[in-house]
């Protein structure tokens, strides 16, 4: 919990200017949709007072004042404008709602678009330090809450607000002392609503972290489902789960408390104001003679101020529910943003340096790295690797193996000393180009949901049907693929019954119809049995075959026939030489390689 929290750093500007800032690009749309909302309230506010001349008619008719046959025209037709207003109101909130209900679908949008490219960006280190559940959260809870309180805020918010402080003014014209019990009951109210309203906010920012942390942990039960059972976890992680939802049960408590107390509060001061107006109207009303013109005024402006003394009450409850929604879209933008303010990786499209001629010349020069100041993974680095060269990596774990290959691809920017592709610097080649030149075959394989042939393609889109089937077949897959309905143009999905190690040959596939010059391998056979292994070797073999490979490998019976085999240990090279050589040394390598022997004797 405490790594999520801190994501949240504190920011000059405030979630409601990046909120107003996400949608002033659809300022056109807003205002329209705005003013229809606008349109529609001020209608429904002058309302009343068609009603108020409608009861002053059927009085004046009633006490005698003038004849029924006088009246009733009139009667009908302020009904109508009364009807009519009504009616143009309805049409008004139609217009409002198709405006503004396409504002939160751009929005919507836009920011998915906006994350989406910010995740291409992101250096990796970003994504070490977070759950990818607080990601995906980022991206689907957070981005519809902004989006749903949006939709329900933006246009009922303006509407509210006119009709609040419409119906005060109103009363003011109407009888000063009614119009003075709002002003007076109003900011009170108001005071209070933000009051509760900021320390919601902080309630509902809690609570959507806490959801995060339950999203991660059930996308790790669930992706982890076979090993959980394996190792009978599955109680574990019951309990770990059912006490992140004890949290989250206390955060909703708190935060829905806290919000729900809003809208209460607001028709308890609605009704107040309302039962004290219905109290002076009363008295003042009280003043006239009984029949005169005066008492018949004083009841019209009576019923008129009653009635806009009841429309107070609704626009009051309405903006405490609007508010209280609103904190948790303010608490929503501060967790995408803190995503979306994130530094990228350097942009390096000043970068167009390409290489005439590859080789597969490569040189590590006392290279330097950590991922943060504390924790420096390589020390000094040196080695050189010669075209067509096949160059294992090997060494206990956490030795800094696989940091060496991201130091190679530039997932990652070293701290000191530099590494060269046929003498020239990789930091001054684009990083999108650097890594282009190298084909991966990684320990975790990844397919997508797509045909078999869309997934062979995916490192290099121009291949033709007949490179991919070529290297299908010099990997082994080819006969399991055709063994599929559908052979090449079969969709891929969990149920497709693949193995592990049938996944892992579709991958080594790939790297061959990427037919990059140069290879990384990290652990491209740990998931293969031993007759599969020896085939893959001999396909791997082959496709090493004039192009300068970095092997890493916890199985030593893998790399006996590199050219070289670096030997880490704590981030430095402690041997180096081909497997030979290394066994005579008796060092490192000497004993990792007959600690691996004496496991399979025992």
């Amino acid at each position: 919990m405490e790594k999520v929290l801190n994501t949240y750093e504190v920011k000059k500007e405030s979630s409601f200017r990046k909120l107003m800032k996400c949608i002033s690009q659809f300022k056109i749309k807003i205002i329209i949709g705005i003013t229809f909302s606008a349109l529609a309230a001020i209608l429904r506010l002058f309302s009343p007072l068609l009603i108020g001349q409608i009861s002053k008619f059927i009085l004046n008719a009633s006490n005698g004042t003038i004849a029924w046959g006088d009246a009733t025209p009139k009667i009908l037709i302020y009904s109508g404008v009364a009807f009519g207003a009504y009616g143009l109101a309805f049409l008004f909130d139609i217009a409002q709602v198709y405006f503004i209900t396409g504002v939160t679908s751009e929005t919507n949008k836009s920011l998915r678009n906006k994350m989406a490219n910010k995740i291409n960006t992101l250096p990796l280190n970003y994504f070490d330090t977070r759950n990818i559940g607080d990601v995906l959260s980022y991206v689907t809870n957070d981005v519809d809450l902004i989006g749903l309180t949006l939709n329900n805020t933006l246009s009922n918010l303006i509407s509210s607000t006119i009709t609040l402080l419409g119906s005060v003014i109103i009363l003011f014209i109407l009888q000063w002392q009614i119009g003075l019990v709002a002003l007076i009951a109003l900011p009170i109210s108001l005071i209070v609503m933000s009051i509760i309203g900021k320390k919601a906010e902080k309630s509902f920012k809690v609570r959507q972290d806490l959801t995060s942390e339950i999203s991660s942990e059930a996308e790790e039960s669930y992706t982890a489902y076979y090993i959980v059972k394996s190792f009978n976890a599955t109680e574990m992680f019951k309990n770990n789960f059912a006490k992140s939802n004890f949290k989250l049960e206390k955060a909703n408590f708190k935060a829905d408390g806290l919000a729900g107390l809003m809208t209460p509060m607001m028709i308890f001061f609605g009704n107040i104001i309302f039962a004290v107006i219905c109290l002076v109207g009363g008295y003042i009303a009280a003043q006239f003679v009984p029949g005169s013109p005066e008492a018949v005024e004083g009841i019209v402006v009576v019923v008129m101020a009653v009635s806009y003394g009841e429309q107070l009450i609704s626009p009051l409850s309405s903006i405490a529910n609007l508010l209280a929604t609103f904190q948790q879209a303010l608490a929503a933008t501060s967790r995408v943003y803190s995503m979306l303010e994130q530094t990228d990786e350097p942009d390096e499209t000043n970068k167009t340096l390409k290489l005439e001629k590859i080789e597969g010349n490569i040189a590590f020069e006392h290279v330097q790295f950590g991922y943060t100041k504390d924790r420096v993974i390589i020390h000094d680095f040196s080695q050189i690797g010669k075209k067509g060269q096949k160059i294992a990596i090997v060494g206990p774990t956490g030795a800094g193996k696989t940091t060496m290959v991201n130091l190679l691809m530039r997932f990652y920017e070293i701290n000191g000393g530099k590494i060269t592709i046929e003498g020239v610097d990789t930091t001054k080649m684009n990083r999108s180009y650097v890594r282009s030149l190298f084909g991966m075959v990684l320990q975790d394989t990844w397919l997508f949901e797509g045909t078999f042939m869309e997934n062979l393609k995916f490192s290099r889109r121009d291949a033709s049907d007949e490179e991919v089937i070529e290297a299908c077949k010099a990997t082994h897959c080819h006969e399991f693929i055709m063994q599929q309905s559908g052979g090449y143009n079969k969709i891929l999905r969990e149920d497709c019954g693949l193995s592990s190690g049938q996944k892992q040959l579709l991958t080594i596939a790939r790297a061959m119809v990427q037919n990059a010059p140069m290879l990384i391998l990290d652990e491209a056979t740990s998931s293969v049995d031993t007759r599969t292994e020896l085939l893959i070797q001999d396909a791997m073999d082959k496709l090493m075959k004039g192009r300068t490979s970095f092997v890493i490998a916890h199985r030593l019976s893998t790399i006996k026939n590199a050219d070289m085999i670096i030997v880490m240990k704590d981030g430095d090279v402690v041997e180096c030489g081909n497997h030979d050589q290394l066994l005579k040394k008796g060092g490192l390598y000497a004993d990792l390689y007959n600690s691996q022997f004496a496991n399979k004797r025992n």
